[in-house]
């Protein structure tokens, strides 16, 4: 998927509380764009549902709150006006976690899917703060991405 020119041109979108996701973020946006991607690494605040159609791709970035759930003040609303818009659009996800399973990924990819996105992977997950070895499969799960969707 590319507009006029030879880059795809991607948003990162995330939320962090602690910091970890954040890292996540930055190590995706390093690795779309060694991928060749155009690339701007944004927040819920400044990600309306209106500007997905800036964009060829997404990379959506939460971790797992409360009961295993995406971020509910900023990043689930933010979620829930885009998720509607969707169809056809190539999606990454990624997030840190401190306990659970990993069921928010699961279930947030289910939804991504229900809603015609095309998911790209498994998603990245990490426990906690990541290390060189998670930041790195972070730049390698994006440059993929890019490659995927080029």
């Amino acid at each position: 998927m590319r507009r006029s020119g030879f880059f795809v041109k991607l948003a990162v979108v995330y939320w962090s509380g602690t910091g970890n996701t954040e890292l996540m973020a930055k190590a995706m946006a390093e690795g779309a764009k060694a991928a060749g991607a155009e690339v701007e690494l944004l927040t819920p605040d400044f990600f309306p549902a209106s500007k997905l159609a800036d964009f060829d791709s997404l990379l959506l970035g939460c971790p797992a709150m409360g009961n295993e759930v995406l971020e509910e003040a900023e990043f689930e609303p933010m979620f829930t006006a885009l998720e509607k818009n969707l169809a056809g659009v190539p999606v990454g996800l990624f997030g840190s976690y401190g306990w659970g399973s990993g069921e928010w990924m699961e279930d947030w990819q289910n939804r991504c899917k229900e809603h015609g996105a095309k998911v790209f992977g498994d998603g990245v997950i990490v426990n906690n703060t990541p290390d060189d070895e998670a930041l790195a499969g972070c730049r390698s799960f994006a440059e993929d991405f890019v490659r995927a969707n080029s």
